[in-house]
C-alpha cells in the first residue's frame, strides 16, 4: 500500500503534467473546430469536438482547474444541441462557440491555489487484514496442552503454552494482543481460569478474546464464563474442528485478497490519477487507454470491477459494455461508468446497456475509493453464492474447472509454470459409516481449511466433489508442488478428529500434473487424476507426480 506522502507527490506530478499539456490540448481543440465545414454536417468532426471538450469537463477540476471544468461544461452543453439533432450552427451560434473557446484559454491561467482539488492523502478503506495468529494455551495438564499446541500448529497458529496461572499473568504483561485458550479448572480452584480472566479484564480497555476449555457442563460455570468475557465455551476433550472454526473467526487467518479494478479511459493523465488513488487504497489496477485493446486485458486480468468512460474514440463506453456483457464469464462483473456526463437520462440509458453505477467526473478520491470498494464487496458476496461450495467455502466444481481453463491459458501465454493437483481423502466411506455424516463433514471442513491456510493467496482450491479436492498452484513446477502438498499431507495425517469421545485420524492421497507437459486443461486434469489413481493403488497416503508424456506424443508441448 502506498505511503500517503508518496501519493501526494505522485498526484502533484500528474497535476503539473496536466497543466503543461493544456496549451497543446486547447490548440488541438481549436484545430478541430477550424476544420469543421460550414456548409455541411460533419458527424465525425462534431463528435470529436464534443469528446475533447467533454474530457476537459471531467479532468479540469481533478487537477486544480475548477474554472476550466465550468467553462468546458458550458461549451459541452452548448455543443450537445448540434450533435443530437445534427444541425450546422449558424453565424450567431458560431460566435458563441468561439467566445467559449476563448474563455477556455483564459481560465487556464486560473489554477487553484494551495493543495490541488483532490490531491489529498487518501486513507485506505477498511479492508480485511489478518490479525495476530498468536495463541496462549493455559492448561495445567502438560500432555493436553502440548497436544493442543501441535494440532493448532498444523493450521498455522503460533502457540505458547502455560501450565500455571502465574506464568500466564507474567506473559500477558508483554503480550497483550493474543487469543487465550483458558482451562477453567486449576488445582487450587475449580474455576480459577475464569477468576484469572475476570481480574485481567477489569484492568483493560479492550477485552481479552478468550475461549474457555472445560469438562464442567453446569449452567453456572457457563454463565460465569460469559460474564468474564468468554467468546466460546468448549467441552473437553476438545473438538479441534470446532476450535479452529472459532479461532478463524477471531483472527481472520485467511489472507486478504486485493481487489482488482480495470480502468478503460482514453485520457492517460486522468487514468494515471485514478490508478494512483486506488493503488493507495491497496487495490490492484490495470489501465487501458485504447478501448479496442480492452478485451485482451479483461480476459487476462479478470477484474472485480470495471471503471469505464463513456466518450472514447472508435468505441464508446456503452458499446464496450454491451460487448463485455455478451461474454458469459463477465455477465455479473460490476461495470461503473465514470464520466462528466450530467444528463440523468443519458446516465440511465448507459446503465441500461449493462452498467451497474454511474460516477460523475470530477470525483473526490475518497468517494471513488468508497464507491469502488462497496460495489466490489457486494458483488463478491453475491458471486460467492454462485461459485462457492456451501460446506467448505471453497470454489465449487464448475468454478474450479473454469479457473483451471483460465490459468492454463494464461500460463501458456506468459510462459510461466503451473501445476494442478487432485486430492482425495483415503477410506472416507469408512469415516461416514463408522462415525456418521456430520463427523465426515467436519473432516471435509478440516482438510479444506488446512489447504486454504497452508497454500498461498495466489493458489486456488476447490471442492471437486464429495471428499475430492482440486488445487491450482500458479508459478509452481511439479517438483515444488510435490514438496508443498506432501508437507500438508504429512500434517493432515497427524491431525486428530473427535467423534463420540474417541479420537481418530485419516489421510489423503494426491496426484499432481505439471502444465508444461500438457497442451490444455483437459489433458492436465486427466493426468492429475491418473496420478491420484496411482497413489491410491500404491498404498494411499502419498503424493504422486504424473509422468511427462513422450516427446513425440501429441500431448507434449
Amino acid at each position: 500500500m502506498a505511503d500517503p506522502n508518496e501519493l501526494q507527490a505522485k498526484l502533484k506530478v500528474l497535476s503539473d503534467a496536466y497543466a503543461a499539456q493544456l496549451p497543446e490540448k486547447l490548440k488541438q481543440l481549436e484545430l478541430v473546430w477550424s476544420q469543421l465545414p460550414r456548409g455541411e454536417w460533419d458527424d465525425e468532426g462534431f463528435e470529436t469536438l464534443h469528446r475533447m471538450v467533454h474530457s476537459l469537463t471531467g479532468s479540469g477540476k481533478t487537477f486544480g482547474f475548477a474554472l476550466l471544468s465550468d467553462v468546458a461544461r458550458n461549451l459541452e452543453e452548448y455543443l450537445k444541441q448540434f450533435v443530437q439533432v445534427k444541425t450546422i450552427p449558424d453565424e450567431e451560434q458560431r460566435k458563441r462557440i468561439r467566445v467559449l473557446l476563448s474563455e477556455l484559454h483564459q481560465v487556464t491561467l486560473h489554477r487553484d491555489s494551495g493543495d490541488q482539488s483532490g490531491l489529498i492523502a487518501v486513507a485506505p478503506p477498511n479492508l480485511d487484514t489478518a490479525d495476530s495468529k498468536h495463541i496462549f494455551v493455559v492448561e495445567d495438564d502438560h500432555q493436553q496442552a502440548e497436544e493442543l499446541k501441535v494440532q493448532l500448529g498444523y493450521f498455522g497458529y503460533d502457540v505458547s503454552v502455560f501450565n500455571t496461572l502465574a506464568d500466564f499473568h507474567l506473559a500477558m504483561q508483554t503480550n497483550p494482543d493474543v487469543v487465550v485458550l483458558m482451562d477453567i479448572n486449576f488445582p487450587k480452584n475449580s474455576r480459577g481460569g475464569i477468576l484469572a480472566i475476570k481480574e485481567m479484564q477489569q484492568k483493560r480497555v479492550a477485552p481479552i478474546p478468550v475461549i474457555f476449555l472445560t469438562s464442567q457442563i453446569a449452567f453456572e460455570a457457563r454463565l460465569e464464563a460469559v460474564r468474564a468475557g468468554g467468546i466460546a465455551y468448549l467441552s473437553k476433550p476438545v473438538n479441534i474442528g470446532s476450535l479452529i472454526d472459532k479461532l478463524d473467526s477471531l483472527t481472520s487467518t485467511l489472507p486478504s485478497v486485493s481487489y482488482r479494478v480495470l480502468i478503460v479511459d482514453d485520457s492517460e493523465t486522468l487514468t494515471a490519477y485514478y490508478a494512483a488513488v486506488l493503488r493507495q487504497a491497496g487495490i490492484e489496477v490495470k489501465v487501458v487507454n485504447d478501448p479496442l485493446n480492452a478485451m485482451a486485458t479483461l480476459l487476462e486480468f479478470t477484474p472485480d470491477l470495471i471503471l469505464l468512460d463513456i466518450y472514447m474514440p472508435e468505441c464508446n463506453g456503452m458499446e464496450l459494455a454491451k460487448v463485455i456483457r455478451q461474454l458469459d464469464a463477465f455477465v455479473s462483473i460490476p461495470i461503473v461508468f465514470l464520466s462528466a456526463e450530467s444528463d440523468l437520462d443519458k446516465q440511465l440509458f448507459a446503465m441500461g446497456l449493462g452498467g451497474d453505477d454511474f460516477l460523475t467526473k470530477p470525483i473526490e478520491p475518497q468517494h471513488l475509493i468508497s464507491s469502488v470498494t462497496s460495489r466490489i464487496q457486494r458483488s463478491l458476496i453475491l458471486r460467492s453464492f454462485m461459485v462457492r461450495d456451501s460446506l467448505t467455502g471453497l470454489l465449487n466444481h464448475t468454478a474450479i474447472k473454469d479457473q483451471l481453463d483460465h490459468e492454463v491459458a494464461r500460463a501458456k501465454r506468459q510462459g510461466t509454470p503451473l501445476t494442478f493437483a487432485m486430492v482425495d481423502i483415503d477410506f472416507f466411506k469408512n469415516v461416514n459409516d463408522t462415525y456418521g455424516h456430520p463427523v465426515g463433514d467436519r473432516v471435509i471442513k478440516s482438510i479444506s481449511r488446512l489447504l486454504k491456510q497452508r497454500l498461498r493467496e495466489t493458489d486456488m482450491v476447490g471442492r471437486y466433489g464429495g471428499e475430492e479436492f482440486a488445487v491450482i498452484l500458479s508459478n509452481t513446477d511439479g517438483a515444488t508442488a510435490v514438496k508443498v502438498l506432501d508437507a500438508i499431507r504429512n500434517d493432515f495425517s497427524q491431525f486428530r478428529h473427535l467423534a463420540d469421545g474417541k479420537e481418530f485420524s485419516t489421510t489423503f492421497s494426491c496426484g499432481i500434473a505439471d502444465a508444461s507437459y500438457f497442451s490444455d486443461s483437459t489433458k492436465l486434469g486427466d493426468a492429475a487424476d491418473k496420478a491420484l489413481y496411482k497413489a491410491k493403488h500404491a498404498g494411499r497416503n502419498q503424493v504422486m507426480l504424473a509422468e511427462a508424456p513422450p516427446v513425440s506424443g501429441s500431448d507434449f508441448v
